[in-house]
């Protein structure tokens, strides 16, 4: 089995994401699609099993990551200089999405001659307020947001305990070598469940390719040209600008270096799954310090969802295209706004930020039939559009967590420019 582990991890998970899409076509054209669909499940399990374990891992990764950053930072107040400049470059990256998701909108015009009377209307839950959202991120119980993955309270309260351990200075230096070692432990946790991310990988995309089918995907192919073209230039244009241009450092380099997150990211749908990898891409591949990386990737998978944003501007043009609604100048501005408003703290699992769209679509008065009817038009193949706006969400992480560690003096450019091209 040593040619197998001899191969690039990407190159395995992009094996595993074809072989997937050609299993799971064949077995929709070739069995009954009842028994095809029920041995489908049952290759579907692989996946799950592998999504399982990498959520297993999820929240004592941020928890324990993030303080052993911030310990290893040495100063409370470089704290303060790798946060602003993290969210600020965050923001700044998700105002040029905004831009492109309404620029691809606007030009392909994905919702135009679109017929919804066939789609099944999708009613949502309650949406919980902006106030009692952000009020949730400072935990009543911290163990008790550790139990049920509340990522953005774990942040929180890891934020306030790392900066607790520096202000202890001698007294918190045992509890901060604990964090560290319980940090390297779990890192070395991650690199024995990607072994499984090939198999796992075969199993979801098998699963999507022979449920959903080749039909479907053409049902929605100018909204997907539009999401997947508006990714793509926002990727290479933004983020390969950020690295090249403002960091002088190689824009293929970048790029290859993030290659096992990005198929990650793909295949699962879920920055939060891909976290693990992500974290390890960038130490290992780009020479972000782990004091950089601990700290500003859990903060990205969290604030950073630079494709959702995108996303949700597009499919607001796709709505009012295919009902005929009229948009004024001032409309865009409010949509963007929206958009990159309800995109932050978006949960990190498959097809979440669709559920945000009726909040989007109030700017422009969308009757609550017609915001039923596009979500549930949208719904049974917003996996394909999801899978593409969360490597979009993980590339616009380790972008920013470069750019920080750059200026911060934490990055080694050596490991950044040296690694091999196969």
């Amino acid at each position: 089995m040593g040619w197998w582990f001899g191969i690039k991890l990407w190159k395995r998970v992009f094996l595993g994401l074809i072989l997937g899409v050609a299993f799971g076509f064949f077995v929709s054209q070739s069995m009954d699609p009842v028994a095809g669909e029920a041995l489908l499940a049952k290759v579907r399990i692989i996946g799950d099993v592998f999504i399982r374990l990498i959520r297993m891992i999820v929240v004592p990764l941020v928890f324990f990551t993030l303080v052993a950053g911030i310990y290893a930072m040495g100063d409370p107040k470089k704290l303060g200089t790798i946060g602003v400049k993290a969210f600020v470059l965050y923001l700044a990256t998700t105002f040029f999405a905004n831009l492109i998701g309404l620029g691809m909108g606007t030009l392909l015009r994905p919702g135009a001659g679109v017929d919804l009377g066939g789609a099944e209307p999708k009613q949502m839950g309650e949406m919980q307020p902006i106030g009692e959202r952000l009020m949730a991120i400072i935990p009543e119980n911290p163990f008790m947001a550790l139990v049920q993955g509340d990522i953005l309270a774990v942040i929180f309260f890891a934020l306030l305990l790392g900066v607790g351990l520096l202000m202890a200075r001698e007294n918190g230096q045992p509890a901060g070598r604990f964090f560290e070692a319980i940090s390297e432990g779990i890192l070395k946790m991650t690199h024995v469940i990607m072994e499984l991310a090939p198999f796992g990988v075969f199993g979801l995309i098998a699963y999507t390719a022979g449920t959903q089918g080749i039909e479907t995907f053409q049902a929605i192919l100018t909204l997907t040209i539009a999401v997947y073209a508006g990714c793509a230039l926002h990727m290479i244009i933004v983020y390969g600008g950020l690295v090249r241009i403002f960091l002088g450092l190689p824009f293929v380099g970048f790029f290859r270096g993030i290659l096992d997150p990005m198929m990650v990211a793909y295949s699962t749908s879920s920055s939060s799954a891909t976290l693990p990898v992500t974290i390890r891409a960038a130490t290992e591949n780009l020479g972000i310090k782990k004091s950089v990386a601990g700290s500003v990737l859990p903060l990205g998978a969290t604030i950073n969802m630079d494709g959702t944003s995108l996303y949700l501007g597009i499919v607001a043009l796709f709505t009012a295209q295919a009902f005929g609604y009229t948009l004024e100048p001032q409309h865009y501005f409010l949509i963007a706004l929206t958009c990159a408003l309800v995109s932050i703290g978006t949960a990190g699992v498959p097809s979440a930020s669709l559920f945000l769209l009726a909040i989007v679509l109030e700017v422009f008065d969308v009757s609550p039939e017609h915001v039923a009817i596009v979500i549930g038009f949208i719904f049974p193949f917003d996996r394909i559009l999801d899978m593409m706006r969360t490597v979009t969400n993980v590339s616009g992480d380790t972008a920013v967590a470069t750019a920080v560690a750059k200026w911060e003096g934490e990055l080694d450019e050596d490991v950044f420019r040296s690694r091999p091209l196969s």
